[in-house]
C-alpha cells in the first residue's frame, strides 16, 4: 500500500467504497487520516464498516464541517450529466475533490526510496493492451514494474516502488478528469472516439479529459497516437517544433514526414525514425498476441513508450514477440474443424469493434447487448469481411435494421448465437464476438460476457 501524504491529523471524506473507494480509505488511514466513508449502497457501507473505518452520510447537512477533501470514486458524475449531490454539497462548502489517482501521484516517491518511473496511459481503444504491453516488455527485460490504474491493481494498494522501479497505468476519461495531481514521466494518447459523450457534456469534453494527462503538470515524454485530428492538435501543442524529440508521434496510416521522433506500422511492418532516418524495424505479423492494424498502434505505443525509458529495439521486439495478448481483446479462445474462435468481448463502442473486423477475413460476427448512441450504421464501411451477422442483447433488432449489407440472423442470447455460428462456420472462417456495445442488458460488464462466450466455444463438440 501507498500512504497518502499530506492527511495526518485529518478528516478526509470518501464517497463510493468500490474497489479504488477502499483502497483510498485504507491508504489515508495508513497516513495518518481519518476517512469518513458513505455510499449509496449498503452493501459498500457494510464493507467499510466491517473494516473498521467511520461511516458519514455525506448527504446531509454539515456533512462536511472539519473535512479537508473529499475523494471520489470514478463511476460517480462530478459534473455532466449532473453532479452527484454529495459532491455539490462539497463544492458549495469550498471542499476539493479528488481521486485515487490524485492521491497515488502527490504520495508515489514519498518514502526513502526515491521517486520510480511512471508511465501514463490514456486514449479511447487500446489503453489495456498498451498498458499491459508496456508492463510486459519491462518485465522480460528485468525492470521491476507493477501495473495499476483500470487494469490490475488500484493505484493505492500497490507495493510502494523505489527508485528504478517502474509503475505503468491505464488511465480512463473518468480519473484523468478529476484527478489533482498527474505527473507521470511517459504519457501516452493510443486514439480518440466517441464515448462516454453524457458523461463529459460532448466530444469537446472527453478530449478534455484525456488532454489533461498532458497539461497538468506536462510529461518528459509523450507518446502520441496521430490518427486522429485530436491526436494531431495535442501532438501540435506538446512540440516546441519538429525537431522536439519529447514528442513520439504514432501512426498506422501513413508514414510521418518531418524531423522528429515518430514510430509508424504498415502492413504489419514497425518502424522507428529519428531525424528522418530509421533506425529500428519490427515484423508484428507473426505475433499471434497482436492481431490487425489496431494491435499494432498498441505495439507502436509500447514500443515509443519503452524506448522513452532507455530501451533497445532489439529487446522490445524479443519482448513483443512472446506477448500473448489479453482476455477478451482480440483473443484466440479455440480453433475447431478450421474455424478461428476469437472473443473481443471489450469492443464495446463501434471504433472499437470496427478495428476488430478489419483484423480477420471471413468472418461471421455476433454482436449486439446495449447500444450506444447511433448504433452500428457507422460500421458499413467496414463489414465486407462478414459472412453473416448473429445479434444478441437489447439492441438486436436496431442492429438488425441498420446492418442492410449482410445477412443477419436474431439469436437473442449468447448461448443460441455461438450455437447458429459454430453450425454455419466453414474451414477458413472466424467466428467474432465483437459487441459494438456495451453488455449491462445481460451481463454485469464485458469480462462476464466474454467468459460466456469462451466456455460456450469450449463446451461445442
Amino acid at each position: 500500500m501507498i500512504p497518502v501524504v499530506g492527511v495526518e491529523g485529518r478528516s478526509v471524506a470518501v464517497l463510493g467504497l468500490g474497489r479504488s473507494g477502499l483502497s483510498a480509505a485504507r491508504a489515508i488511514r495508513a497516513g495518518g487520516g481519518t476517512a469518513l466513508c458513505w455510499d449509496d449502497g449498503e452493501e459498500g457501507r457494510a464493507r467499510a464498516a466491517a473494516e473498521g473505518f467511520d461511516l458519514r452520510d455525506l448527504a446531509r447537512g454539515g456533512a462536511f464541517a472539519g473535512v479537508s477533501e473529499l475523494v471520489v470514486s470514478p463511476g460517480i458524475p462530478h459534473l455532466y450529466p449532473r453532479p452527484h449531490a454529495v459532491i455539490s454539497a462539497a463544492l458549495a462548502s469550498g471542499v476539493p475533490v479528488d481521486n485515487d489517482i490524485g492521491l497515488f501521484f502527490r504520495s508515489v516517491g514519498a518514502g526513502q526510496n526515491g521517486p520510480p518511473r511512471v508511465v501514463a496511459v490514456t486514449g479511447s481503444n487500446g489503453k489495456s493492451t498498451t498498458s499491459a504491453l508496456i508492463a510486459h516488455i519491462l518485465g522480460v527485460e528485468g525492470r521491476r514494474v507493477q501495473l495499476a490504474g483500470n487494469i490490475g491493481r488500484g493505484v493505492l494498494d500497490l507495493d510502494p516502488p523505489g527508485e528504478g522501479d517502474v509503475v505503468v497505468l491505464e488511465l480512463s476519461s473518468y480519473q484523468t478528469e478529476l484527478a489533482r495531481a498527474l505527473t507521470p514521466d511517459v504519457a501516452v494518447f493510443t486514439n480518440l472516439s466517441a464515448d462516454h459523450l453524457d458523461r463529459h457534456g460532448g466530444m469537446g469534453g472527453y478530449f478534455a479529459a484525456k488532454r489533461r494527462l498532458f497539461s497538468e503538470g506536462g510529461p518528459d515524454r509523450a507518446v502520441i497516437g496521430v490518427d486522429e485530428v485530436e491526436g494531431q492538435f495535442l501532438a501540435g501543442q506538446m512540440m516546441e517544433g519538429l525537431g522536439d524529440d519529447r514528442v513520439i508521434r504514432v501512426s498506422v496510416e501513413r508514414k510521418l514526414p518531418g524531423a522528429g521522433w515518430t514510430v509508424v506500422a504498415r502492413k504489419g511492418f514497425l518502424s522507428e525514425w529519428r531525424k528522418g532516418r530509421q533506425v529500428g524495424a519490427i515484423d508484428l505479423r507473426p505475433i499471434a498476441g497482436l492481431p490487425g492494424s489496431h494491435n499494432h498502434q498498441n505495439a507502436c505505443a509500447a514500443y515509443a513508450a519503452t524506448r522513452a525509458l532507455g530501451l533497445s529495439p532489439k529487446a522490445i521486439g524479443a519482448a513483443l514477440a512472446s506477448f500473448a495478448g489479453l482476455p477478451h481483446r482480440s483473443q484466440l479462445v479455440a480453433e475447431r474443424a478450421g474455424v478461428r474462435y476469437v472473443n473481443d468481448s471489450k469492443a464495446t463502442n463501434v471504433d472499437a469493434a470496427g478495428k476488430a473486423l478489419q483484423a480477420f477475413e471471413k468472418i461471421r460476427w455476433i454482436a449486439g447487448g446495449l447500444g450506444k448512441e447511433g448504433g452500428v450504421a457507422a460500421l458499413e464501411p467496414v463489414l465486407g469481411s462478414v459472412v453473416k451477422a448473429y445479434l444478441i442483447g437489447h439492441s438486436a433488432r436496431e442492429f438488425a435494421v441498420q446492418l442492410t449489407s449482410v445477412p443477419v440472423e436474431i439469436c437473442e442470447t449468447m448461448e443460441v448465437a455461438v450455437a447458429r455460428a459454430a453450425e454455419e462456420a466453414e474451414a477458413g472462417e472466424v467466428v467474432l464476438l465483437a459487441p459494438a456495445a456495451a453488455s449491462f442488458d445481460q451481463y454485469p460488464d464485458f469480462e462476464r460476457r466474454g467468459e460466456d462466450f469462451t466456455r460456450l466455444v469450449r463446451a461445442l463438440t
